[in-house]
């Protein structure tokens, strides 16, 4: 590290930031605008701003602007509030570099609601966009724009024109490996690359920045340039690149260190990857500090760090001299050094990708060659542009096909859960033991040998002393790497440890809708409905995600307490993924309402549970699920429900640990709980009715069920009037503590049995 000061540096700055954040100084996370700022916005409806148009994407039934240096006008005055994301209410000819006077609703960025789920606040964060404006109307724009800007906007426009008709169906992967836009892909293929381990292929990266940047090199090194010229112009290159392609945070590292390479061939000095990486992280963080705490950020470094310089070393101290092994140990290497990382933001990782990885990476240049190549030749002639993309699918149709087999291979993505930050600081220890043991291994090895070849050669006529000597350090040796790679797997599984002390109950927040998540002392894990009626992909975005979160692999069951979409739209997503093994919850019963008359919904929840070989029950009055130490017993619908109407006709469950009662009422109103009253007891928990309706939890249900904890499960924004204020006011009246999923967040309820403790997760 001394030989490398810019390291230091940026882990000094590193260290600096961390301690900003916990100080609460709103440089990473937060918003940073100035209080009085936040609270100007938030109090007026309608507001004006001016901006520079630094990015424009055109989505179906929208187009959004980005905008740069914001300032809001406010009479004369006008305040800086860094960047805006724009969705403008109608189509605009708008070009890069505009400005433009904006008229609309700012809103804050929201933040994730649930454990597991994106954070969009982070993620725009590194953009210093803390505010959208939905519904915007242009109010104004000048007749100026940036050439250069528009430029490069009309080649990546005109670029995903031409992939979109050479590579047909591949055209989503091709766009995203070589122009950075994401939004063509489907979702069947973001799910597929991801459980495969392979999704990093289809960022801007090294690789991308490496053959586009060196090929042009070299190429203009051959038509006679000189270093600097070439090197000049390829930086130049680079730099649009990057920029063209959206500036992602893996395209622009990648881009920094190309330009130190560049830098240091036409200055005559020697390139230290290290370095080189630390001054564009430097670059980065002091651009955007909320980087830190970015995904793409931890990732793409991390990656650097054990190929470049990790990988080199260990193969050395091993004695690896085979191409193959030395690949199969970078994979291994990068895949040790950022799995805490992945584990915190998506609580599974690939361990099938391991593997794939030798197959992916060395032929993902054909890809990426295959599209490049094309772009200039579907200028003119687009059938040819066909023929050169070809080779291209040809390989990413063999991607399809090992995603596929990964997709049948049970355990091939392990969800161990998002460790705690001391779990991976241990783990990161734990690993530079086994890093220095490998190499004090190798130099005590190195000087006992050369001990022992002496002795050997001075006494020769003992025999073979000096090879019973080497023999012995030869064992020795293999015995202390056997240790060391015991310390590495015993690393590995430490994150796959979870202590259960007690019952716990998440109720998550889906917007208008229900969904609580159970997990057992005993290890068993339950959902108790899951959909919503104003949130799409609640399963892809809010269920799953919090499941792996939590290090949850297996769901015992899901129960339905009725079929509408609010309670079984996210269920429905699960059974579909599961069916198409696509995700890697498994799921081992489904429990319907016991019901005389089915509907359509109902039958469908079926037909896909048997597509998934999900085994199908039904519950009724009477029926008791019974785990280690939990019973959930079944209050209703009574035996002979025609199920006509969903709600009455519901199943209520009750759960009973210890002392410990926790009721759940789905969407029944006053009808059945006047009917439930003989069999109901004082409860600690409840789950309010029909999202707090005024027509359920009626007061003569409260006097006898006298919850102590009572959680409300709806949405900020609805046109049913949910919670009813008369509802709220009898919850109140008898003794409950009121809890909101639409103001905490995922809202998560522990128990002992006796003892009870609530989280918020918004606090």
């Amino acid at each position: 590290m001394k030989r490398r000061p810019v390291c230091l540096v940026c882990l000094f700055l590193m260290l600096c930031l961390y301690v900003t954040n916990l100080a609460g100084i709103s440089m990473i996370s937060g918003n940073p605008l100035p209080a009085s700022v936040q609270k100007y916005i938030s109090e007026h409806p309608k507001l004006t701003v001016i901006g520079e148009v630094q990015n424009c994407q055109t989505a179906e039934y929208s187009l959004s602007v980005y905008l740069k240096q914001v300032f809001l006008t406010v009479g004369s005055e006008q305040i800086p509030i860094e960047n805006i994301k724009v969705y403008l209410n109608k189509e605009e000819q708008i070009q890069i570099g505009m400005f433009l006077r904006v008229c609309g609703k700012l809103e804050e960025i929201p933040g994730s609601r649930n454990p597991g789920e994106f954070d969009s606040k982070q993620y725009y964060a590194c953009q210093k966009i803390y505010y959208q404006m939905k519904d915007g109307k242009v109010c104004d724009k000048s007749t100026g724009y940036s050439y250069f800007g528009q430029f490069l906007q009309e080649i990546r426009q005109k670029a995903g024109t031409i992939l979109d008709e050479a590579a047909g169906s591949y055209a989503g992967i091709f766009q995203a490996m070589i122009l950075g836009e994401r939004g063509n892909l489907d979702a069947e293929t973001k799910m597929q690359y991801q459980m495969a381990g392979i999704m990093h292929i289809l960022a801007i990266s090294g690789l991308h920045i490496s053959f586009v940047g060196m090929g042009f090199f070299r190429l203009l090194k051959k038509a006679g340039a000189g270093n600097g010229v070439a090197g000049a112009a390829s930086a130049f290159l680079i730099y649009a690149y990057g920029i063209m392609t959206g500036g992602s945070v893996s395209a622009m590292r990648a881009v920094g260190m190309f330009l130190v390479l560049v830098g240091a061939g036409i200055a005559g000095r020697s390139y230290d990857l290290l370095s080189a990486m630390a001054l564009s992280a430097i670059v980065l963080l002091l651009d955007a500090p909320a980087y830190l705490y970015s995904l793409s950020f931890l990732l793409s470094f991390g990656a650097v760090i054990g190929i470049g310089a990790l990988t080199p070393e260990i193969c050395s101290l091993l004695n690896l001299e085979k191409k193959t092994a030395k690949s199969l140990a970078g994979s291994v290497i990068v895949w040790l050094i950022t799995l805490p990382i992945a584990l915190r933001a998506y609580g599974e990782v690939s361990l099938a990708g391991v593997i794939l990885n030798l197959l992916v990476l060395p032929t993902s240049g054909i890809v990426l060659a295959s599209g490049i190549f094309a772009l200039p030749v579907g200028i003119f002639v687009i059938e040819i542009a066909k023929r050169v993309v070809f080779p291209g699918k040809c390989v990413l149709f063999f991607y399809e096909k090992l995603c596929e087999v990964v997709g049948w291979i049970p355990h091939s993505t392990w969800i161990a859960g998002s460790p705690q930050l001391w779990q991976c600081a241990v783990y990161y220890v734990m690993l530079g033991v086994a890093f220095a043991g490998l190499k004090w291994g190798k130099k005590a090895a190195g000087g006992k040998e050369s001990k022992a070849d002496k002795s050997g050669l001075a006494n020769e006529e003992k025999g073979d002393d000096g090879e019973r000597i080497r023999s012995g350090m030869r064992r020795r040796k293999a015995m202390g790497n056997v240790v060391v790679g015991m310390l590495v797997i015993l690393a590995v599984s430490f994150f796959g440890y979870h202590s259960r002390n007690g019952l716990t109950i998440t109720c998550l927040d889906i917007g208008q809708g229900d969904c609580c998540v159970l997990k057992m002392p005993g290890g068993e894990n339950f959902l108790i409905d899951g959909g919503s009626s104003n949130k799409k992909n609640t399963a892809v975005c809010q269920i799953l995600p919090y499941l792996k979160n939590q290090g949850i692999a297996t769901l015992d069951g899901i129960f339905v307490s009725h079929t509408d979409k609010d309670h079984i739209s996210g269920i429905e997503e699960i059974l579909e993924l599961c069916a198409q093994n696509l995700t890697t919850v498994h799921v081992k019963n489904l429990i319907l309402p016991d019901w005389n008359t089915t509907g359509e919904e109902y039958e469908r929840l079926k037909m896909l549970a048997r597509q998934s070989g999900i085994q199908i029950q039904t519950g009724r009055e009477g029926k008791l699920l019974k785990t280690k130490e939990v019973q959930i017993e079944i209050l209703a619908p009574e035996n002979g429900a025609d199920g006509s109407d969903t709600n009455e006709d519901g199943m209520v469950m009750e759960v009973h640990f210890g002392k410990f009662r926790g009721l759940f009422t789905g969407d029944i109103g006053a009808e059945t709980e006047e009917k439930l009253l003989n069999s109901m007891e004082d409860v600690d928990f409840l789950k309010v009715a029909h999202h707090g309706s005024k027509y359920s939890t009626c007061q003569g249900f409260l006097d006898v069920v006298s919850p102590e904890i009572a959680v409300i499960s709806c949405s900020a924004k609805n046109t049913y009037g949910h919670p009813s204020a008369d509802t709220i006011k009898r919850l109140e009246d008898g003794g409950a503590q009121v809890e909101y999923t639409m103001k905490s967040g995922a809202i998560t309820v522990r128990t002992d049995g006796e003892r009870i403790w609530l989280e918020r997760f918004t606090d």
